[in-house]
């Protein structure tokens, strides 16, 4: 039985939708804005999260009319439910600052669905794909201003000497700083940013950079590295090394990439579908792939959800998936540390 079989076949009813804003400063320097959809049904309401990372698409979709996204209806599967999502227009005041906003906002609709139908079958995810939630391991992603130091890192360790990080380095991260965090055994990614393209964060690739990390950091995990003349030959044994996120977003995009990857960065609202992404958790599983999970500084639901899904599929890799308040400017004191254990009692998509 396929993955997405396990809960392709729950029903569900939904009697109305609703959508909520959030918002938040981040440590990356940028306020954050995100919109959960509700929907309600029989009692029981699931709610999902849309992280597209725009402004303006927010602000749109809160001048959208409220029957915008006229859901009500009882769908005999949850396949049935994702497959009329297919007819719904998800910008319907205006198109999305970026293509990759389309996937986002499907993945906060289908997140929202399947919590409500798992709510209303009077179960939670993993008893329905017949696992375990499991303690989760967590790495915090952060950056390291301008100029770049080690000083977010150093505050945070000094808090919980076990802590784990995400780092991401930019050109100016010279050879001091490189020594001074790979001293402290802590950094387990590097996100080159390679594979981003208008971005506030994108990073050309620079063979001093990418040289520089790799050996600075042998053990580490090197994401999304930019292959190019010059820098792919830095990567000619290190390819066990080497993962992957922006460019995936399902079984397709995995096979089309340079070479059989050992890692990848699971980031669920990049698929879309619920079936997506569990198709390629499977692909990924039967082929011997490590997985770890992504963020997308999700300030409500969105967060519980992703560390749901890494609590049950990959909970030992190195998860970007911390509690929400690491992201804060300044992160309170007394934060969880890793692992995460997950609650009692759940329903839908509660870790």
């Amino acid at each position: 039985m396929r993955l997405f079989d396990h809960v392709a076949d729950l029903p569900l009813t939904v009697e109305s939708v609703s959508r909520d804003r959030f918002e938040s400063d981040t440590s990356s320097g940028f306020l954050r804005k995100t919109t959960v959809f509700s929907l309600a049904g029989d009692g029981a309401v699931g709610r999902g999260e849309d992280v597209t990372y725009d402004t303006e698409d927010h602000d749109a979709l809160a001048d959208a009319p409220e029957d915008a996204f006229d859901l009500a209806g009882s769908y005999d599967s949850f396949a049935d439910f994702s497959a009329a999502l297919d007819g719904v227009d998800l910008f319907p005041t205006k198109e999305p600052e970026r293509e990759t906003a389309e996937h986002y906002r499907r993945w906060a609709l289908e997140s929202a669905g399947l919590d409500l139908a798992l709510r209303q079958a009077g179960t939670d995810l993993a008893s329905a794909v017949d696992r375990e939630r499991t303690p989760l391991r967590f790495v915090v992603s952060t950056r390291l201003g301008d100029p770049p130091s080690a000083d977010r890192v150093e505050m945070l360790l000094d808090r919980d000497p076990d802590c784990e990080f995400k780092l991401d380095p930019t050109t100016d991260w010279h050879d001091e700083l490189v020594s001074s965090l790979a001293a402290h055994d802590c950094v387990r990614i590097l996100d080159l940013k390679g594979q981003y393209e208008g971005t506030d964060v994108d990073q050309a690739p620079d063979p001093e950079l990418y040289e520089r990390i790799l050996s600075g950091f042998p053990d580490a995990v090197v994401e999304d590295p930019a292959f190019t003349d010059e820098t792919r030959p830095l990567f000619d044994g290190h390819e066990g090394r080497v993962s992957w996120d922006a460019p995936i977003t399902g079984v397709a995009s995995v096979e089309s990439l340079p070479f059989e990857p050992s890692w990848l960065n699971i980031k669920p609202s990049r698929f879309g579908t619920v079936e997506s992404l569990f198709d390629t958790i499977e692909y990924a599983h039967e082929r011997g792939m490590s997985l770890y999970g992504g963020g997308q500084f999700e300030l409500d639901v969105g967060r519980d959800h992703i560390q749901l899904l890494a609590s049950v599929f990959y909970p030992d890799g190195p998860n970007d998936v911390a509690p929400g308040e690491y992201n804060l400017p300044e992160p309170p004191a007394g934060l969880p540390t890793s692992p995460l254990e997950p609650g009692d009692d759940p329903s839908g998509l509660e870790f």
